[in-house]
């Protein structure tokens, strides 16, 4: 995992790097899920101030109770992953070979991770304003997204270089990431008009829970559409296996995500399908992220004598199969 050079000093090999990225990619997964069980326990303000938890102390104290146990936890929860942050960014510097396209990343995702902190703090001074709350949610998406693209870039040894799909459907997949995106932010709208609050005495939007919930479920409805159009798309253009593959995947995992929605508002919101569904949300914006990855590729790019081959090779495929239909 570490190795020491020549002059003595530890150096990060790739397999350790690739360790460090994926924990710190599931750490940012963990600390959005533990931030709802927190919300969804009523603990808000389990911890009435920020940075500390009362005015006397950093930690909770017995008179605190559960709810003090539960906001308190999440925030060491909150400094392991920053440590875990801190330390990928050590590993990225001290990297041998040397990867200088990561360092960037690497100092991304502990600086979202700083700042989530301190918006986490804010809400709390606020008094769990939703807007703020809403806002402390979708930095975790944009944390996500550095180190989603941190620990793919390790795994496949630098960026990428060419595309490997044509122009117009890697165009619809940066629209279905502004679209996913667009669903997660008017998910924290809904959960910002509803019922749980983090605490009893925390405000709301004041927006109409059914009318931003049925924008919820127009705004999932048309993702579903537009990553069922690129899956068949891609099958159409003969697109790599692996850009075929992650848009099952997206679809997959958004008609799970869905029929979570679905049947949490229809059961008035139990915890425990909630909890899931802010789970989902995190494997949704995943999943998206992943197709959008699929469409580039590394190494020289396929020549056009390699591009048409392919090509009359899927031309014959479709061709069998509809002789044989």
């Amino acid at each position: 995992m570490a190795a020491v050079t020549s002059s003595g000093r530890l150096s990060a090999t790739p397999a350790l790097l690739r360790r460090l990225t994926l924990a710190s990619l599931v750490a940012n997964v963990a600390i959005v899920v533990t931030g709802g069980g927190v919300r969804l326990t009523g603990s808000g303000l389990g911890c009435p101030t920020w940075p500390r938890c009362t005015e006397d102390s950093y930690v909770t104290t017995p008179e605190m109770g559960i709810l003090g146990v539960i906001e308190f936890g999440n925030r060491v929860l909150g400094i392991l992953v920053g440590l875990i942050a801190l330390a990928t960014l050590l590993a990225v510097l001290r990297a041998q070979p040397r990867r200088p396209d990561l360092r960037g990343l690497a100092l991304g995702v502990l600086g979202l991770v700083i700042l989530q902190g301190i918006i986490g703090g804010i809400s709390v001074r606020v008094q769990l304003d939703p807007w703020v709350v809403a806002l402390h949610f979708m930095l975790s998406m944009v944390a996500l997204a550095v180190a989603y693209a941190l620990w793919r870039r390790t795994r496949t040894g630098g960026p990428t270089s060419h595309d490997t799909v044509p122009g117009a459907l890697r165009q619809l997949a940066f629209v279905i990431v502004a679209v996913s995106f667009a669903v997660l932010v008017l998910g924290t709208v809904v959960t910002g008009s509803g019922p749980h609050a983090g605490d009893p005495d925390a405000g709301r939007t004041g927006l109409d829970p059914q009318t931003m919930s049925q924008l919820h479920a127009d705004s999932v409805a048309l993702l579903i559409g537009l990553s069922v159009a690129w899956w068949f798309a891609l099958r159409a253009v003969g697109a790599p296996r692996q850009a075929v593959r992650a848009a099952a995947v997206l679809i997959a995992v958004e008609l799970a995500q869905g029929l979570i929605g679905v049947v949490q508002y229809l059961t008035d919101l139990p915890v425990a399908l909630v909890s899931a569904h802010m789970l989902g949300a995190c494997l949704v914006w995943l999943a998206t992220l992943a197709a959008l990855w699929s469409t580039r590729g590394h190494g020289p790019a396929p020549t056009p004598a390699a591009a048409v081959e392919r090509s009359g090779n899927e031309g014959e495929k479709t061709q069998a199969l509809t002789a044989a239909v």
